[in-house]
């Protein structure tokens, strides 16, 4: 029986979903989105403030601050909480209600960017402003983007965690954000097991990988700065989704009971379909990372309106004709 004394103690690292019989595809689905904070945030988060403290950077009464689409404000709030630091969020206007609220309820403070820098977006505004907060003494930013312990923490559990479920995986598909995920199961993968390919998967309109900067609706994946963490030495190849799709998948998984985040569906909209291009005779064991759960987008890619309104309502009737034939499928003999 497990017994915690803090939030960030608990964290259920070994559940996956088979996705063979949704995607047509051998492709297990690593669900990160059980323990107190709703997301693989809570690693990257508990790891940068440990870290922070071990430096002696980060001390008694001081202000925790960080810049943030919504998870990993929710992981700085619980971990500030329970080591008992004071934490100021800095987010935009992408930034869901929910998430908004859950912060404000774990006692952060909650400053919402609303409008884009020219030239950097969203994210250069956001840093913009930290930056300035920081010149207090008593604010410390823990700077996700930078942050050499974002990628250890999941160099140290994520992806170990993956190779002791599936000693025979052949390629992991990982969402590209602050890369701090990407960057830790690459470099895990790259030292004990070579032969997997590391597939990484970002928005179209992020300029992670040199892309154009273009619109996007969506928090979580993407960027509209490059992030310093990023080495693509250790990246085997790069997928690009549209929102589009990502809203697709995500609909689709929810036909079937699952409700997974925005960030769940561009992987999973990118593994599917490099698994129909390059094993379509389904001979590899594959793995995607699903980041969090779908409860904080319930206002956004799981509300009919709001789809229609952003994309248009043709991806509702796309979305119905889809699951019609998936439910066909299913019913033939």
């Amino acid at each position: 029986m497990p017994v915690i004394s803090t939030p960030q103690e608990f964290n259920v690292d070994d559940l996956y979903v088979d996705l063979r019989r949704l995607s047509g595809h051998p492709l297990y689905l690593k669900c990160e989105g059980f323990n107190f904070a709703g997301s693989i945030k809570l690693k990257a988060a508990n790891e940068m403030v440990s870290a922070a403290v071990r430096a002696g950077t980060l001390r008694e009464g001081a202000t925790l601050v960080e810049s943030s689409s919504g998870n990993l404000g929710v992981a700085l709030a619980l971990v500030a909480a329970s080591r008992g630091y004071r934490f100021l969020c800095v987010t935009d206007a992408r930034c869901n209600l929910a998430t908004r609220q859950l912060m404000e309820a774990l006692g952060a403070r909650v400053h919402i960017i609303t409008e884009p820098d020219p030239q950097t977006g969203y994210l250069g505004a956001r840093i913009r402003y930290v930056e300035q907060v920081c010149r207090n003494d008593n604010h410390v930013w823990l700077n996700q983007y930078a942050n050499p312990a974002n990628w250890m923490a999941h160099y140290q559990s994520t992806g170990p965690e993956i190779l002791k479920s599936f000693p025979e995986v052949d390629v992991v598909f990982i969402g590209a954000g602050s890369t701090g995920t990407l960057m830790g199961c690459a470099r895990y993968f790259k030292e004990n097991k070579p032969s997997v390919r590391i597939v990484a998967v970002d928005a179209i309109g992020s300029v992670t990988f040199g892309t154009p900067a273009q619109p996007r609706m969506l928090p979580g994946l993407g960027t509209s700065v490059r992030p310093p963490l990023l080495d693509e030495s250790f990246v085997d190849e790069v997928l690009h989704v549209a929102e589009r799709d990502t809203v697709r998948a995500c609909r689709t998984l929810l036909r079937h009971g699952f409700l997974f985040g925005g960030s769940t569906g561009t992987v999973l909209s990118g593994a599917t379909d490099w698994l129909a291009r390059n094993r379509p005779d389904g001979d590899v064991t594959a793995v995607a990372i699903a980041p969090d759960l779908g409860d904080r987008y319930l206002d956004t890619v799981y509300h009919d309106q709001w789809i229609a309104d952003i994309y248009g309502a043709d991806l509702l009737d796309d979305d119905i004709a889809a699951t019609d034939a998936a439910t066909l499928a299913r019913r033939m003999p």
